[in-house]
């Protein structure tokens, strides 16, 4: 999001300059309303994700396909996290960030609690910055693996 202008976003939206300026007082009120409307769509994708899982195994599988997810979901994720860098920058921006992480750990905590939903939702976090990040990507089971150790053997779906 660095080096953004009013001019560079009109020009991606293909709408006037004066368009932007008009319905947006500031930069950084459009950046907010831009995350907001992201972390909107992606929690209703997330809980998307969900709907029909019934089994350990099918729970586990949608786990992995975050963290291994094609171009769509690479997009989704680094936006994801230039919003949580945003967050550090402007601390009006954290209510937002917070909100998010307990719509994710709400749809999390149907299957598995509460607790374990955090630390689930720590880890894919962490784990999906690695894998955008990293210049030889892990493999589907390694991931699978780390999931399976931080789910453990209570709270599984279909248990």
């Amino acid at each position: 999001m660095a080096g953004t202008t009013h001019r560079h976003i009109a020009a991606r939206a293909g709408v006037p300059l004066g368009s932007i300026t008009y319905h947006f007082a500031s930069l950084t009120d459009l950046q907010a309303q831009a995350f907001a409307r992201h972390v909107e769509v992606q929690s209703a994708v997330f809980e998307g994700l969900f709907e029909g899982v019934e089994t350990h195994e099918q729970f586990v599988e949608v786990l992995v396909d975050l963290v291994h997810g094609g171009p769509a979901r690479h997009r989704s994720a680094v936006l994801g996290f230039e919003l949580h860098l945003a967050a550090l920058r402007d601390p009006g921006l954290r209510a937002l960030t917070q909100a998010w992480t307990e719509d994710s750990r709400t749809v999390l905590a149907r299957f598995i609690g509460p607790d374990s939903a955090a630390r689930l939702d720590a880890l894919l976090e962490g784990m999906i910055m690695h894998a955008l990040l990293t210049t030889s990507p892990k493999s589907r089971e390694r991931a699978r693996d780390a999931i399976d150790q931080t789910l453990g053997p209570v709270g599984r779906p279909g248990s």
